[in-house]
This record gives structure tokens, sequence and C-alpha cells, in this order.
């Protein structure tokens, strides 16, 4: 992660410092908690109810009530992740911040990582990878669209900064990646199982793959691919809920609005390659495995207890 970039905003040495400067991107917030996302450019001004001189906030430490020439005041700090995200400029939907740490934690991304993003989208996960990997790791997007590769690269330039360990890929990833030996692998596509041959021959023996897909029925043809794939193994699917809560003195309860489905999240491990017969065999040990749950009563596991 650059830190010397003029813009930053979410980089390690912005966390250190609690003055904004030039190029920090600002979340303004108001009496009513409502938010909205700015740039701090040198000699403009921002816009709200009223307009403030950006060289008013340049300078202040986060954290500072700013007042607008209406009289408003707003509450000024550096966007989180979780801020940011819901703002961010796109051509198509991103992928929000509760699913976001699922990904990276079921993912197991680490610092010095080197992590394949299959659909860049708008850079919202792109950036969240590039804070996991930090400076020693790498990230390689591929993506197809160039109006969405567009988009990605000037929100990861304004939001992230310079990210000299960033590559992005204008091409069809069903075709094939360049690298191999990759660590993770993440996939947001329609249809993530047919690009499971090209990811095992770019993934190391133990990779993490982990596939992103919104419908059902999507992610019963992602599993019964990566079931029948003798490459991948020890395959899990799951999705997260999002419940927030109101506390306001004796008014404690859940918000009306729930953010309940987004997608779901499938995470499979890349397998040390195995020979014809071996492969049979697992295929084989997986129908059974099959067959004997739908014999099974329904009656819940003997080992649930123990």
């Amino acid at each position: 992660m650059c830190c010397t970039c003029p813009h930053a905003g979410l980089s390690v040495i912005a966390t250190l410092d609690p003055k904004f400067k030039p190029g920090d991107p600002v979340i303004l917030i108001d009496r009513k908690a409502r938010s909205y996302l700015k740039l701090l450019r040198p000699g403009k001004r921002l816009s709200i109810r009223g307009e403030l001189a950006c060289d008013e906030i340049i300078g202040l430490e986060e954290g500072s009530r700013v007042k607008f020439s209406t009289g408003e005041t707003f509450l000024a700090l550096r966007p989180t992740y979780a801020d940011l995200i819901p703002f961010l400029p796109r051509t198509a939907q991103v992928i929000y911040p509760k699913d976001t740490g699922p990904l990276l934690v079921w993912g197991d991304v680490f610092p010095g990582a080197t992590v394949i993003e299959g659909g860049v989208g708008a850079g919202a996960l792109t950036i969240a990878l590039l804070r996991a990997v930090g400076p020693t790791g790498r990230v390689i997007s591929y993506e197809i669209r160039e109006d969405f590769a567009n988009v990605a690269r000037k929100n990861v330039a304004t939001f992230f900064g310079d990210a000299p360990n960033w590559t992005l890929r204008l091409r069809d990833l069903y075709e094939g990646f360049e690298e191999t030996g990759v660590d993770r692998m993440f996939l947001d596509l329609p249809e993530p199982g047919r690009a499971l041959e090209v990811a095992a021959r770019a993934l190391r023996p133990g990779g993490v793959l982990v596939c992103y897909v919104p419908t059902a029925l999507q992610l019963k043809d992602t599993c019964d691919a990566l079931q029948h794939s003798p490459h991948f193994g020890q395959i899990e699917a799951f999705e997260t809920l999002l419940r927030n809560w109101q506390v306001k003195g004796m008014s404690v309860r859940p918000v009306h609005r729930m953010v309940a489905h987004s997608a779901f999240i499938i995470v499979s491990r890349r397998l040390s390659d195995v020979t014809p017969s071996a492969a049979a065999e697992e295929r084989e040990s997986f129908a059974s495995a099959v067959r004997d749950e739908s014999d099974d009563s329904g009656n819940p596991d003997d080992n649930d207890n123990e």
C-alpha cells in the first residue's frame, strides 16, 4: 500500500496523521446522521446545503465540526471502508462491506499473498484486497468490460492511492490466467463453474477459491461443478445477514430496514493433482455420500450434542 500518494486517503500514513490533507476523501455527517462523501481539492468549494471551501477543512483534525455558509454544522471524518463503499462511483453493483469481511476472512487473505480477482466491477473488493495483502502482496484483476475497468482504475486511484502491486488485465478469464502458483482467487462471475479448470491451473495446491453468486440456481450450479471437479475439495457455502439495532434512551430495537440476502459465498480448497483413477474414486466417494444423505431419515446428527 502506497504511503506517499496525496490521494491515499485510506492509506497507512493517513490513519496515523489526524489532520486532513489535500486529496483526502472526507465524509460529512449532519445532525440527522446523514452522510455525504467529498474530496478535498485545494481551491475548490464543497456544496451540500450551502458551501464551504475545501481549504477550511484541510489541516483540521478528524472529528472536527465545520460550518457551511447556511450556518449548518457537519462532523468531518475520513471515511472507513464501510463508509466509503455505498458512495463508490459505479457502473456495476458493488460487493458491500457485510460480505467483504467474510470474503477476506474465509478467503484467508494475508499480507504478502498473491491474489487473483475475477470480475473487478467498481473496484470495491479490489481496494479491500490491496489493503489486506499490503505492499508486499500482489493483486491481479481480470475484467472483460472496459467501462468497468476504467471505473475501477479511477476508484482505486482516488480512494486508495498508487497501487504498484495491482495489475488489471482487460481480458476474458474463461480463456485462462497468465499466473500460476497463486495463493487465493475470488470469482464474481455469472458462471464460476465454467472457470474451474483455468482456476485450478492458476492456484497452488492448498490455495483458496472463493466464488460470489447472487442466486440459488447459481449456488447449486457452482457447488455441483466444484463437487464433480477433481481439483477442489472442502467446499462450504453460506450467506451473511446484517441487522442493525437502534439504541436511543429506552428505545432498544432492531431498525426497520434489514440488509438481508445479497449473494452466496462459496469457499473451496485447491487439491493436489491426482491420477485419473484416484479422481474417479473421489467422484464415486462423493456420489456415495450423496446417496447416503438422500437415504437419511432427517433425524439430528447423533454427534450434535457431543
